[in-house]
């Protein structure tokens, strides 16, 4: 880089350190869609994929829907018959409400494989027990912290007929506590043991347990698969079967909404910046040298060649670039690092801090696609000006 190139960048205003701001947003832009897809990819990997999702199937069964096969007890024993299933858990909803002490009135869930939820107090057994509960920390008003590992007493209906019911008791034990911003099945749930979720159902459809889960079936089900090679073909095969059945790694990797967006805009980001930088290098080059002509006709009648002048000018380029880049890096990544946490709550995914850092190749895009851009533009936009007549230039700006 010429040793022009540093005094022209700083003294000059005409130079091409007027591409700079634009840059910089571009560059702060890029960085930042990096970061909420890092984020988004790393509480995915972690939370979904990380708990076993690459090997999950999810069954759905739409009320209504003749074409879809209802999840019954014998129609999930059929899935778990599929060869290269492991284990097939249903999802049955249920009400659990408070029967000593406070008011809520909490869903009640089947804690399926597919929920990873962020403990806070407590440990949840890998099989959860007919007589035991978690629960978010707080509800409706309700700390559960203080009930941590003691058998409570919760209501739950009982229908007698089409209209009316009665209230019945069962203990369990609270066996955990887990945040309650995490909100995969809506706010304040109380996940169960498949058993207790189906019991607990079939009371509020005045049936008996067995004749529930045989006539009513569950609402969905998670599909356990022995090895990620062979959830492929256990979704063909469940689907042949009438199932409604799709891989939870195919659903996770498709997300809609702000992870897509911003994964979108990343790659988008990477085009618009490399043609940003080389068109703003091509005008903002060709308006600098026009402007400068008359110095840079002086400087060749003084014995400057054209390639020191086209090296001012790249020194110019790459410095603006440079700065553009840096300035970009940080300051996308602190807004990425800011929006960490309200995307959490907005996503109930936990994204911390570290994940949202974009990851180090797209840094270093960020860093020099600016400068190369830039430099690329200037050597076009410069290319005809500098080609012209010194003396005749200096003599039609006198």
């Amino acid at each position: 880089m010429s040793h022009w190139s540093l005094y022209t960048w700083v003294r000059d205003g005409r130079s091409l350190r007027r591409a700079l701001p634009t840059l910089t947003v571009l560059a702060a832009l890029l960085t930042t869609s990096a970061g909420v897809a890092a984020g988004a990819a790393a509480a995915v990997e972690r939370d979904v994929l990380g708990s076993g999702g690459l090997t999950q199937i999810e069954l759905s069964s739409f009320e209504g829907d003749d074409s879809v096969r209802p999840l019954t007890a014998s129609a999930l024993d059929d899935a778990a018959h599929v060869p290269g299933v492991r284990e097939v858990v249903g999802d049955y909803s249920a009400t659990l409400y408070a029967e000593e002490d406070g008011t809520y009135d909490l869903a009640g869930h089947t804690l399926t494989p597919g929920d990873d939820l962020p403990v806070t107090a407590g440990t949840v057994p890998e099989t959860l027990g007919s007589h035991e509960v978690v629960l978010p920390a707080t509800a409706q008003g309700t700390d559960f912290a203080p009930l941590l590992g003691r058998t409570v007493s919760f209501g739950y209906t009982k229908a007698t007929s089409a209209a009316s019911g009665t209230t019945e008791v069962i203990r369990l034990r609270i066996a955990a506590l887990y945040d309650p911003s995490w909100q995969a099945d809506g706010p304040g749930v109380a996940y169960l043991s498949e058993d207790t979720a189906a019991l607990l159902a079939a009371a509020r459809a005045g049936q008996e347990p067995e004749a529930f889960r045989e006539k009513e079936g569950a609402q969905s089900a998670v599909v356990v698969v022995a090895h990620q090679k062979r959830v492929a073909d256990v979704v063909k095969a469940l689907q042949a079967d009438g199932f409604s059945a799709s891989a939870v790694s195919d659903r996770v990797r498709d997300l809609p909404g702000l992870f897509g967006v911003a994964d979108l805009a990343m790659r988008i980001g990477v085009g618009v910046l490399a043609l940003g930088a080389v068109w703003l290098g091509a005008v903002r080059a060709a308006d600098s040298t026009r402007a400068r002509i008359g110095q840079f006709a002086i400087l060749r009648i003084l014995g400057s060649g054209r390639a020191e002048l086209r090296r001012i000018l790249l020194g110019e380029a790459a410095l603006s670039g440079g700065v553009a880049g840096l300035a970009g890096v940080v300051l996308g990544t602190g807004i990425s690092l800011a929006l960490a946490g309200p995307l959490s709550r907005t996503l109930g995914l936990p994204i911390a801090r570290p994940d949202a850092l974009p990851g180090p190749a797209w840094a270093v895009a960020v860093l020099l696609l600016p400068a190369l851009g830039l430099a690329g533009g200037t050597l076009l936009g410069s290319r005809d000006l500098l080609r012209r007549d010194p003396y005749l230039t200096a003599r039609a700006q006198h």
